[in-house]
Order: C-alpha cells, then structure tokens, then sequence
C-alpha cells in the first residue's frame, strides 16, 4: 500500500492485529522511532506474515506459507482481502496505490523462474522438465512451456525456445541473404536451429564448430528440440553440412592458415558480455579473438553474423561496437532490434 500522506504506524499496527490474530498467529513487534515499525505474525503450522510500517506512507505485507493445494491459497487470499478492506476502510481513499503480487512458489518441482539478461526476474509457464543432466561444461535444462513450447537453459540462461525462429531469422539476415551455393560456417549453434534454416537454402556447405561444443546439447536437442532442429543433428554429416565436435578456436586458426575462405560466418557462440569493463572480464577476450580470427576466413565482400544482447544494455553494447573499430581489418557494421518471444526482451 502506497498512502498520499505520512503513515500513523501505531494505527495501522491497531488496525490490522485483529485479521492476524483471528488466525491464531502470535505476535512480535519492532519499533525504530523515525524508521516505523515491523510485526510478524506467526502461526502453529508454520505459516508466518510480515508487517511493515514505513513512516513515509508505504506499508508492506508477506505472507509465506506451505501449502500445495488450491485451498491453501484460498485461505491466503482471504486473508489479504481483509487487510486490503481494514486499510482502505482506515484511510478513507487517501491510499494511492494498492498492488498485490502472485505468490512466488519456492521448492517445487518445477522451477519456473528465470532472470532476463538484465537483471528482471521472469515467471514462466513451465508445467514440465523434459530434460535435465549435467555434463563436463555446463547444466542443460529443457523444459516446456505452454506459450513456447521446449525451452533449452544452458547453467540458467535461456537459450532458445521452439517458439523463437525470429532469433534464427535475425542471425541469419532476416531473410535478405542468398545462401544459395554459400561457403557458411556457424561458431556454436549447439541447438541446431540456424543449421536447420540454412541447410534448407541451398548451401554449397555449412561447416558447425563450436569452442567446447557439448555433445549432450546436441543429444537433448535432437530429441526434445525438433521442432527447432529438424533432423540435421541425427547425422554429424550431411548432404551439404558437416558438425565438429571441436574447440573453435583451433578450428579457425587452422582454416585462416590453410587459406580456407567463407561468405558467412556466424557466431552464435556467446551474447556480449554484460561487464563494462573489458579489462577485468575475460569473455570480452574471448570475443576479441573470435572477431579477429572471424575475420581471417571471411571474404572480402563476406558478411559476419552474430548476437549482441537484450536492448536495455546499452552501455555493454557500445563497447562491443568499439571492438569492432580495433580488429585488423577495416569493417563496416549494422544492427537490428528483434522480439524473441521466449526472452521476453528485444534483442
């Protein structure tokens, strides 16, 4: 509750003992002169709520408790419906803002949270773990979503859903680029979409590697991400396609002194590193060489694809642009801002 006036603490504290202890909830309260006050109400089975008094007019409750059936939550609900009719009714409309936020459900089964690339915390519709293992590099998670189909998590970031072709589309050009009779190579691409897409454009080849290519994303993938894959990744090698199972950066070092040649490179590999301090964060390294050594198998008039991150990090965003005035050769660059359904954020 947010109130248009300075709050009388000692009043609402009056106001609202009754509702709690009509539950039988016992009570504590703290009292810090200039900084309000603060009750918590503790029940028999556990269940406890929190009551805190802001002397500048914001009051504040939580309630927590166990419960994993509906009628739990009835009671929860009722319970907050007093309060909400006790304050208003002791205010008399000089409350300028109520707002009550769905339960957060800890511990369960299914884990249903997960941060956006910068820093808000998600709820999705997740109503089951389709997969779940551990391998030497990393955690893989898919889960599926009742909007978005199989969700792939990489050690908690959301990678892709089977609702985002848009992010595959982007990376690949957004439809303007004639890959007919193309030299592609894909940097990282575990998922398989942009090798789904693009195989079914004619390539002349599209060579996948990836630094550390982890064979369980694959394995998962093939199996609970068709809709995304389609059915490159049953077969390391196809009609005009070939996967690596290697550390990129071998790879490219290898192919710039053998001379090897490429239209388009893309890189999936990794998004732009939140940090802003390329100095202290070993991925924008990382990022550095990648570009350069890009750079080294990528034609003339060859064009270089790749992620950058969520719209709202902008200070890391320009940084990476920088990057691309220091690689050896001169270059020439745009962007596009694109929805991906499953990120909940322009990308």
């Amino acid at each position: 509750f947010f109130l248009n006036h300075a709050a009388d603490c000692n009043a609402v504290l009056k106001a609202l003992q009754p509702i709690f202890q009509e539950q039988g909830m016992t009570e504590t309260v703290h009292n810090w002169e200039d900084h309000g006050y603060l009750a918590t109400y503790i029940k028999k089975n556990g269940s406890f709520a929190n009551l805190r008094i802001h002397p500048h007019g914001l009051v504040l409750v939580d309630l927590q408790c166990y419960s994993d059936h509906t009628k739990g939550r009835e009671e929860v609900d009722q319970l907050l419906n007093k309060v909400e009719e006790r304050m208003k009714e002791l205010f008399h409309g000089n409350i300028k803002r109520v707002k009550r936020l769905p339960a957060i459900l800890r511990g369960g089964v299914i884990d249903r949270y997960w941060p956006t690339a910068d820093g808000r915390l998600v709820e999705y519709d997740i109503d089951e773990v389709v997969y779940d293992e551990d391998s030497p590099f990393q955690n893989i998670k898919i889960l599926h979503s009742k909007q978005f189909g199989n969700i792939l998590i990489l050690s908690g970031d959301v990678n892709l859903a089977e609702s985002d072709l848009a992010y595959t589309q982007a990376i690949m050009g957004s439809g303007k680029e004639d890959y007919t009779g193309k030299e592609v190579l894909i940097l990282g691409g575990g998922d398989g979409g942009i090798l789904y897409e693009i195989v079914k454009l004619k390539p002349k080849m599209v060579t996948m590697v990836a630094s550390n290519i982890d064979q369980m994303v694959i394995d998962g993938c093939k199996k609970y991400m068709r809709k995304t894959c389609g059915d490159v990744l049953d077969n390391l090698n196809g009609e005009c396609y070939q996967v690596l199972i290697e550390d990129c950066i071998p790879v490219l070092k290898r192919y710039a002194k053998e001379g090897r040649m490429f239209d388009y490179v893309i890189n999936d590999l990794t998004a732009v590193p939140i940090s802003t301090s390329p100095e202290e964060d070993s991925t924008w390294e990382f990022l550095r060489l990648i570009l350069d050594l890009s750079m080294k198998v990528l034609k003339q008039d060859g064009k270089y694809f790749t992620q950058g991150n969520c719209i709202n990090l902008t200070d890391a965003l320009t940084l990476y642009e920088e990057q691309l005035s220091r690689l050896y050769c001169p270059v020439e660059f745009s962007k596009e801002t694109v929805c991906v359904p499953s990120y909940m954020e322009l990308y």
